[in-house]
């Protein structure tokens, strides 16, 4: 596969706009804390889906099964819950979505013996996530952290969709990125998530096309492979079924291709916005669409799934996806971890300046560039 080429910022308000990023960035720079434990942030320059869910889930899954404590520090978008949240200590979610977000209780339930924090302010959850964890984490997941400055990270992986790498190559209102790409120069590695495959260069080419904008590290492929949809009772979704998908996330067009991909036939569609809630009052609407469709069972994706489990009378199944990148990614990242940890014993034992607690749980949420989270 071939990266199209990003078209320079030319216009005035696309000078600016990038020109306030790095003055932002400039500013947090000798302001912005740091946690004890090594932090690890997957984030990406778009607004809207890149895939760093599913990355953030299987990095966490690599570095339990090499036996670190891992915890996942996530804003928990469109979250109605306040303050600092234990989701999960690792043995599934304690809160429901509208508390903790989406694709918190998500990661929560996919991932036994690992932790999962939410807070807008990520530097005091993790410092209440060392206090109230037993036992307390040795490594942080920064979930979508990539434009949160107010805390430091020992990498920044940025995470590029295959489908659409590059956005336009333009800020608001002209494009659809949210930083522009020059912001590629803080990140350590780049991933193109969502590649049909692993052919060697894939990643690397995107690694090349990001050297005029700053971006020194490494390039690496990941792919995006969908599971067999299930129903709650376990039972799988036979390829060939009339389905009706649901879906509020930032690409229903990809979720449709992949249902297609799989041999389900498409009876009709909802689409709804990313992070929608489904509140009671879409529920009639969705049976009704389902039950004018003809079709033999509702799929959803997992994101989805979370928020519509048990709340409608008609079957739905759910669509899980994950991400697996290429073999040269895993032996980069543990290298590079390994002398971020031999850096860090350095520091001593964890021990906290202050109390986490005079701390505003609030703190950090004017620090967000954009909505955090879209998936």
């Amino acid at each position: 596969m071939r990266l199209p080429t990003p078209p320079p910022p030319t216009s005035l308000w696309q000078r600016a706009y990038g020109a306030a990023h790095r003055l932002r960035g400039r500013w947090w720079t000798e302001r912005a804390g740091r946690l004890p434990r090594p932090v690890i942030s997957i984030g990406n320059l778009h607004f809207g889906g890149s895939g760093k869910t599913p990355l953030t889930a299987a990095l966490a899954a690599h570095f339990r099964d090499a036996g670190r404590k891992v915890c996942i520090l996530s804003r928990g978008y469109a979250s109605q819950g306040r303050g600092v949240r234990i989701v999960s200590d690792g043995g599934g979610p304690l809160l429901p979505p509208q508390l903790a977000g989406d694709e918190p209780v998500l990661l929560a339930a996919e991932l036994p013996g690992v932790a999962v924090v939410v807070g807008p302010d990520r530097l005091y959850a993790g410092l209440q996530a060392l206090r109230r964890l037993s036992p307390p984490p040795d490594l942080f997941l920064l979930d979508d952290g990539f434009s949160h400055l107010a805390l430091r990270r020992d990498l920044d992986l940025l995470a590029f969709p295959a489908a659409d790498p590059f956005a336009g190559g333009k800020l608001l209102p002209g494009g659809r990125l949210r930083e522009p790409l020059s912001a590629s120069a803080r990140a350590d590695a780049v991933l193109l998530t969502g590649a049909p495959d692993h052919p060697l260069g894939h990643g690397e080419e995107l690694a090349q096309a990001l050297r005029p904008y700053g971006f020194v590290g490494p390039g690496f492929a990941s792919r995006t492979l969908p599971g067999a949809p299930r129903f709650p009772d376990g039972r799988i979704l036979p390829p060939g079924a009339l389905v009706f998908l649901v879906s509020a996330i930032a690409r229903p067009e990809s979720f449709a291709e992949t249902a297609r991909a799989l041999g389900y036939e498409i009876r009709g569609e909802l689409r709804f916005g990313d992070h929608f809630a489904y509140p009671d009052g879409s529920l009639p609407k969705i049976a009704k669409a389902f039950a004018e469709s003809g079709a033999q069972a509702m799929l959803a994706t997992t994101k989805d799934g979370v928020k519509l489990r048990g709340r409608l009378a008609s079957p739905l199944a759910e669509l899980p996806v994950r991400a697996e990148p290429e073999p040269a990614f895993w032996t980069w990242l543990d290298e590079a971890l390994a002398g971020i940890e031999s850096r860090k014993r350095g520091f001593g034992t964890f021990s906290p300046t202050g109390d986490p607690e005079d701390r505003d749980p609030e703190d950090g949420d004017s620090q967000e560039s954009k909505p955090e989270g879209q998936e």
